[in-house]
C-alpha cells in the first residue's frame, strides 16, 4: 500500500515539469519523455508491468506539454 501511495504522489510532480521547452513541439517531446520516465517509475515502485504505464505516461506527458503555453510557468 505504501508503494502505491508513493507512486500516486510522483505523478503530479512529473506532470508539473512537462512544459519544458520554447516551442510547441519541444514541450510535447519533453513532456512525453518526462511522462515515460514517470510511468516507468510508478510501475517499478508498484510492481506492475512496465510497458503499459510507460505508454500512458508518454501520451499524458506529451498531451499536457503540448497544451501548455510557453509563458504559463
Amino acid at each position: 500500500m505504501k508503494s502505491k501511495f508513493a507512486a500516486v504522489m510522483l505523478i503530479p510532480l512529473a506532470l508539473s515539469l512537462s512544459a519544458c521547452g520554447d516551442t510547441w513541439g519541444q514541450r510535447a517531446v519533453t513532456g512525453g519523455g518526462i511522462g515515460a520516465g514517470t510511468g516507468l517509475a510508478v510501475a517499478a515502485v508498484a510492481g506492475w508491468p512496465l510497458l503499459g504505464p510507460a505508454l500512458v505516461g508518454t501520451a499524458l506527458g506529451a498531451g499536457i506539454g503540448a497544451a501548455t503555453a510557453k509563458d504559463s510557468r
